[in-house]
This record gives structure tokens, sequence and C-alpha cells, in this order.
């Protein structure tokens, strides 16, 4: 039975980002490396954007070429998945019975697309975006497209929207909020992105469902919605959001639901098991609500990296302060902070000039910013949220103020 003394499952940013690591902090150990996927470990947030639309190669997506990995002794086993977990005799099996030993197990599963549930959920023609796989489906099929429905107008949603119009696609966006957005950013945020997408042809649905898919010769051809609206497509796209792949941690005895529960050092409730990026349920010094899960590449490497540094015998908490982009047409726009709880939103600038911010506050503190080409308030305004400065909104939305000198010293 081979033996690992750091075994990772999972190959995305937060396994990749392990491995690397502890090579770096001078672990001398033998590392492996456990993908489902047969790739070497590449960036997500492409998917989307830059390789849906083949703008980008997947060569270019890889976080690292073979001789990387090659170099510094890191095994990768691809292909592969981890079906239970032994934490007594610190051994894992794999979906072929055979099993792997480790000494320290980190798992950097991140978690699976949620699909739809109701009638027609598996017709041809229904796509998630959460793989290389995925897109390369869904890429295949939107050359005969002309209809296309997507599921979500959370960022995947309106990514694709974004990538998919320029097309020339007719796209239509179902999102059961009343609101895009609604769960991470605050109404000016949202009412913008609706009217950017709407001058580019996207179409919308509002608080509003699938009920039903319809189908001829088993492939999707159109949609019953919760208003009684029918509507033809040729193309359907999911994007409502991950499920936590942790079935097999939890079975084994982890605390958690919907993901796995970690203390302020990664560790989880199992000896010797450690838990990293979107799977990890963990209290976040930036959040007014906690445990959570942060779906982002930066909290994927940030994790990463904190757990290498505790396995090598550092004890410090997780301090990471959350940050995120997303580009949609010729915007970009980043985010610091998490908005979830906010009681007051504060409009820095003006969103017809297509640059501008949203600063959010709770009990007269900063604790996020939302800012859409506006790169300076962006860097300025992480500051605030580091700091939970308490500033005058006046002042906030005064654009002839800079962010930074609100900081206070």
């Amino acid at each position: 039975m081979t033996h690992f003394d750091v075994l990772i499952v999972g190959a995305g940013h937060a396994g990749a980002q392990t491995a690397a690591a502890l090579r770096q902090q001078g672990f001398g150990g033998s590392i492996g490396m456990v993908g489902e996927e047969a790739e070497l470990p590449y960036e997500r947030p492409a998917l989307s954007k830059e390789y849906l639309t083949g703008k980008k190669s997947f060569e270019r997506m890889l976080l690292r070429d073979a001789a990387f990995w090659l170099d510094r002794r890191i095994q990768i086993l691809p292909g592969r998945r981890v079906d239970a977990v032994d934490a007594n005799a610190q051994s894992v099996t794999l979906d072929d019975a055979s099993e792997l030993r480790y000494g320290q197990l980190v798992w950097a599963t991140g978690g699976y697309a949620r699909r739809l549930q109701c009638t027609g959920h598996d017709l041809d023609g229904v796509h998630v975006v959460r793989t290389r796989r995925d897109v390369d489906a869904l890429h295949s099929e939107l050359g005969t497209a002309s209809r296309v429905a997507i599921v979500g107008g959370g960022f995947i949603g309106l990514e694709c929207a974004a990538a998919i119009s320029a097309m020339g696609k007719r796209v239509v966006v179902l999102e059961a909020q009343e609101r895009l957005l609604a769960r991470v950013c605050g109404r000016e945020i949202s009412r913008f992105f609706e009217r950017e997408h709407r001058q580019h042809s996207v179409d919308f649905r509002l608080s509003c469902t699938v009920e039903r898919l319809q189908g001829q010769n088993g492939r999707v051809t159109g949609l019953l919605l919760s208003s009684g609206e029918e509507m033809e497509v040729d193309l359907l796209i999911v994007g409502v959001g991950i499920v936590a792949a942790v079935d097999a941690l939890l079975a084994a005895g982890a605390k958690g639901e919907n993901g796995v529960v970690v203390d302020r050092q990664g560790r989880t409730s199992l000896p010797n098991v450690f838990a990293v990026g979107d799977c990890a349920l963990h209290e976040n010094d930036f959040a007014s609500v906690s445990p959570l899960r942060i779906e982002s590449v930066q909290n994927a490497n940030d994790m990463a990296t904190h757990v290498a540094k505790v396995m090598m015998g550092e004890s410090r908490p997780y301090h990471a302060v959350p940050w995120f982009w997303s580009n949609q047409y010729d915007l970009r726009l980043q985010t610091v902070g998490i908005a979830i709880g906010h009681d007051r939103e504060v409009l820095r600038g003006d969103p017809t000039k297509r640059s501008f911010t949203a600063i959010y506050l709770k009990d007269e503190k900063v604790i996020a910013l939302d800012c859409v080409n506006a790169t300076t308030d962006y860097v300025q305004g992480r500051k605030l949220v580091l700091a939970r400065t308490s500033a005058d909104p006046r002042a906030l939305a005064d654009t002839s103020i800079l962010l930074k000198d609100l900081v206070a010293e």
C-alpha cells in the first residue's frame, strides 16, 4: 500500500497551492495529490470567460507545467476519486478499491456543480460550468444553438451570458431572487449589471424558477417557468452554485454540513486531517456570518498557504481579507471583503459613467467594497476593510476625497 507523508485530495487551486506551499516552506517528505480530472491542475475562473469564448487555450490555463510537479517531487494521481476515508487507519480508498495511507491528509475537493432536480433535468443540452470537460461539451453545442437559457443570476451565470451574447446568441437569464447577484452584492451593483446586460440584448426573468424541462428525442427544447411562461431553448446552462464535495469525509465522522468544519488552523474534527478552499466551513474575521464557505481563488490559495505553514509548525489563526473579481464585457468588478449582513450601502461615483464603487457598512464600519472599473478605490478601499474603519458615509461618497485618506492612523 502506497504511503504519503502528506496526501492531498483535490487537484484544483487549493490542492495545488497546498503542495507547492509545503515545498516552499521546506517540507521534505513525500506528497501525493489525488485529482478526479485527468488534467494537471489548472485555473478555474477562465472557464466561464476566456476559455468559453476561445480567447485562451487550455495550455495557458495550467497553474504549473508538468516539470514543476516533477522537480518538486509532488506525485499527482489524476483521474482518481477518493470514495472513503478511514481516519483511524489513516488511509483512503479510491474508486478502483485501491488504498493509500497518509501521515496527514488535506481535503481540497471544492465542490460539484449543483444541478436542477425538476423533470427533464437529465436531458441532453443541459450543461454546467465547473470543469474543462463541462466547458468543452458546452462549446461543442454552442455553434448550432441560437436560443440559450441560463439558470442563475450569479457570477457564473452572468459571465456566461456576457460571453455567449457576444457570439450573437439570444440569451435569457432566469433568477429565483428578485434581483441579480442578490446573495453577494447590494442593489446598486445588481441594477447596474442588469442594465449593462440588457444593453447587450440579454433578457431576464427574475423571481422565477424552472418547473419543468421539455424535450424531444432526449434533448431539451423548452422550459416551463413558475410564472406559467413556456420558453423555447436550444441549450440550457445551470449556474446555481456548488455542493461541497465532502461526503466521504463526513461519512468518516468529520463535523460539517454542506462543507466540513475546520478550526482557525484549518484542522477538521478528525485527527491529522485538514480542509482548505471551497469545501471548508471556517470562521472568517471579515464575515458577519460564520462559519461559512468562501468560493474564490483567493480563499483557496490563502487557506492552502496557511495550512502548509501550520503543518510546518506555525500556529497563527487564519486571517486573510477575501477578494474576488469578475470580468463581463469591458467591465471589471473587483470585490474586497464580504458584503453579507451589511446595513448600509454607500454609492461612490456615477454608475452611468461605468466607473463607480458600492461601499458596504455594518454598525458604521466598512466591511466590503464592490468596485466597477475603479481600481484605485479597490486598492485603497482594501485598507478600510482591513482596519474595520468607521467613516462618515458622506466622505465615502465624495470622490474628491481619496479612500486612503479615510483610513485611521
